[in-house]
């Protein structure tokens, strides 16, 4: 089978399955059966196109003129994509017994935009040229949008609004600097280290490239378009918010990756003024995210708050423009996946089975579903950078790479923002194990719920990922992110 057919097949597996699901009633257990069986598949089929290791670009419409819609297996593709099925697979297995505590009739609209979610996001992951990536880009937010309206309450409205505007907004800033691109490079074709023409390193294309990395900062929670995320993961169900913080942010993660090191090269911005409030913004965001985490009661929005923080750590990295940055921000790209998908998964659990949305009401927890705080505590100590758990990994490499592309103050500063940020993340998620285990001579013990094995196995996998990819990071994994990191990194 071509890499294209099995990219196409990827794709259009859980689209095709998501609108059959939407359209066309059956009973739950069918609707079970097509959701599981869609996302197990299309899990095969990408590992299947990853192991197939061609790198060849294919047209597959031709729009306007020079305009293509392109796919293509790369190395960046292929941590986004198998990412994006696996965590999809978890959620879809977890939503079995989340979604009976929601009204029969919202099912089918749920599974369906999960479903046709995933296949618009393994688009964007698959696409070979920047017109492409947009355009999927714009699908994933408008596909993801239902899931942050699910309930239809106000303020599940409110909130789908403000995801959309803060998308669409950062979607038209990066389409500014796409258009730039398109006039000053040789191709938007992604191509390792850019293909940037002699004349394009202008005063003005810094700015359209800058404008970009802010647009689509937008999806990624990036000040100062970050205000989306800690409204609507609280709004759409627990699953689906694991989802928008694990993978979909990492949307905007994406396409910044591409624009910097596959289309203009890393070359343009570095040593400018581009790069150095790049790393600002990124430093102000990881900072501010942990603060209003730290601050925050609300379980979800706490979590999503600590989002806004983790994946500016990315950024950050990618800002460095460095073998170590990059190699340290693909690394947190999938342990931050992990971790906080196994924390809003848990905290879908625990709000499932107690009804309890607030910290404070969490005294005991522990006694009441052991197994889940741990997964809990195991994916916190991890998110923390507790050696030798995986997010350690990924933050050295971060401070190391500070310290080697800023040698100065800034630098250091760099280094201390990461440290207070992981002190401030301890300070958000560790009192929740504490108080959970340890109650309190006064405290009652109330009646013991722990989750189901639909919930379990999946809080069970993240949790134990999250320890071991820290330990034993697979040598493929090591160097395929080195392959990446060598190819497009100064």
């Amino acid at each position: 089978m071509s890499d294209l057919l099995l990219m196409l097949s990827a794709i259009a597996v859980p689209v095709v399955s998501g609108i059959a699901v939407g359209l066309i009633k059956m009973n739950a257990k069918a609707q079970k059966a097509l959701v599981l069986s869609a996302c197990a598949l299309t899990a095969v089929i990408t590992g299947v196109n990853a192991a197939a290791d061609t790198g060849a670009s294919h047209v597959v419409l031709s729009v306007v003129g020079p305009l293509e819609l392109t796919l293509c297996t790369d190395g960046v593709s292929k941590i986004f994509s198998i990412i994006a099925v696996v965590m999809w697979l978890l959620a879809a297995v977890f939503s079995q017994s989340y979604m009976r505590h929601e009204s029969k009739d919202t099912h089918p609209r749920y599974y369906a935009f999960l479903l046709v979610s995933l296949g618009m996001t393994l688009g964007m992951d698959f696409a070979g040229d920047m017109i492409t990536a947009y355009l999927f880009y714009e699908l994933i937010t408008l596909t993801t949008f239902p899931l942050v309206l699910h309930s239809m309450r106000p303020e599940a409205i409110r909130a789908a609004k403000k995801y959309l505007f803060y998308s669409v907004a950062g979607g038209f800033m990066a389409l500014f600097g796409i258009f730039f691109c398109y006039n000053n490079c040789s191709t938007l074709a992604f191509t390792a280290g850019g293909s940037l023409l002699p004349q394009g390193g202008t005063g003005i294309m810094l700015v359209a490239v800058f404008v970009a990395i802010l647009g689509f900062g937008a999806k990624a929670g990036s000040y100062p378009l970050h205000g989306w995320l800690p409204t609507a993961h609280p709004e759409a169900p627990a699953p689906a918010s694991a989802l928008l913080s694990g993978v979909i942010a990492k949307a905007g993660v994406l396409a910044i990756i591409r624009i910097v090191f596959y289309v203009v090269g890393a070359d343009l911005i570095a040593g400018t003024w581009v790069q150095y409030a790049w790393t600002g913004v990124a430093l102000l965001t990881v900072f501010m995210g942990s603060m209003m985490a730290y601050r925050e009661k609300l379980f979800k929005k706490r979590l999503a708050y600590s989002t806004v923080s983790q994946i500016s750590y990315v950024l950050l990295g990618l800002s460095l423009l460095n073998f170590g940055g990059v190699t340290g921000a693909l690394l947190h790209v999938i342990f931050h996946a992990v971790i906080k998908c196994g924390l809003f998964l848990v905290a879908g659990a625990i709000i499932c089975k107690t009804g309890l949305t607030n910290i404070d009401d969490y005294t005991g927890i522990g006694k009441r579903m052991p197994v889940t705080l741990w997964c809990f505590t195991i994916c916190s100590l991890a998110l923390i950078g507790i050696p030798p758990l995986s997010g350690f990994v990924s933050k050295w490499y971060l401070a190391s790479a500070s310290l080697a592309e800023y040698p100065g103050a800034l630098g250091w500063i760099c280094v201390a923002v990461l440290l207070v940020s992981a002190l401030l993340t301890a300070g958000y998620l560790l009192p929740v194990t504490v108080r959970g285990f340890f109650p309190g001579n006064d405290y009652k013990t109330g009646e013991r719920c722990e989750a189901d094995a639909y919930m379990l196995v999946p809080l069970i996998i993240l949790a134990v990922a999250a320890a071991l990819l820290g330990i034993f990071i697979p040598d493929q994994l090591r160097s395929l992110v080195y392959a990446i990191a060598g190819a497009v990194a100064l």
